[in-house]
């Protein structure tokens, strides 16, 4: 049996998908996450509850929604209520995962979606936090998905809008955020990472195929942990593949792109 071809966009998707178990709730946004969700549902994690920021719960997608506030988010939804309330159910502790993205992302998985350069005269405006504060301090684990870039991957971070584990150990707990909670996996289009239990530094925990752990480390501005037990990624299977392209993503909205 010969490979099957994919893009990077779709293996970032596909690897995603893997991360839930069946019965979890997962609070997304548009774009990678959804798709991700999505095919998790369809293959993986049926039971999966997926809500959106807008105010949406369990909803039954019937394609990729273009954006949060879309009606297909609200396709034979348990619920309809509001932001407000998809945020007080952060608050109560009742999301297990998180979908972000970034602009830079340091070694504790401090996320920038704000600005790059100087706060008050920068170089690039980005559109700012939207839900991702509230979602990677109050949900009980944040998974990241990014190209991986020394440009993005940094420590040299221009400003903080989402909170990783800060700055090591215990952080999160002395700002006031909740105990047990924090990143969870950053999955990139050449590895997945992990954060060591004692230091909350990031860690390698396997490579994707075509890649090196040494590319993974040249791609990434600063020291990276790995994993004793450091294994390949997976590729993308047939079936994912054919679900991804042919249900999920039919258009190309997603998977069309280019991971840069």
């Amino acid at each position: 049996m010969g490979s099957v071809e994919y893009n990077d966009m779709e293996l970032m998707i596909c690897v995603a998908s893997r991360v839930f178990e069946d019965g979890a709730s997962v609070s997304v946004g548009t774009g990678v996450p959804c798709a991700a969700v999505m095919l998790a549902q369809k293959l993986y994690a049926p039971n999966l509850l997926i809500t959106f920021e807008a105010g949406s719960v369990a909803p039954l997608l019937p394609t990729m929604p273009l954006s949060v506030g879309d009606s297909t988010t609200m396709r034979k939804a348990i619920q309809t209520s509001s932001t407000c309330e998809a945020m007080e159910m952060l608050q109560r502790g009742l999301i297990d995962y998180c979908f972000l993205g970034g602009a830079q992302i340091d070694m504790y998985g401090n996320i920038n979606s704000t600005v790059i350069g100087n706060y008050e005269k920068p170089n690039v405006r980005f559109p700012g936090s939207g839900g991702a504060n509230d979602f990677a301090s109050m949900s009980w684990r944040t998974i990241v998905v990014t190209p991986q870039s020394p440009r993005r991957f940094t420590n040299n971070i221009d400003f903080i809008t989402t909170p990783g584990y800060l700055n090591g150990s215990g952080a999160r707990e002395k700002a006031g955020l909740p105990k047990n909670t924090g990143p969870y996996k950053i999955i990139t289009n050449m590895a997945v990472m992990d954060f060591d239990e004692d230091t909350k530094k990031m860690r390698v925990e396997s490579v994707h195929p075509g890649y090196s752990l040494n590319d993974v480390k040249k791609n990434t501005g600063f020291e990276l942990l790995v994993r004793d037990d450091l294994k390949e990624t997976k590729p993308p299977t047939k079936d994912e593949l054919d679900i991804l392209r042919n249900e999920v993503d039919p258009f190309n909205a997603v998977i069309g792109r280019r991971a840069e």
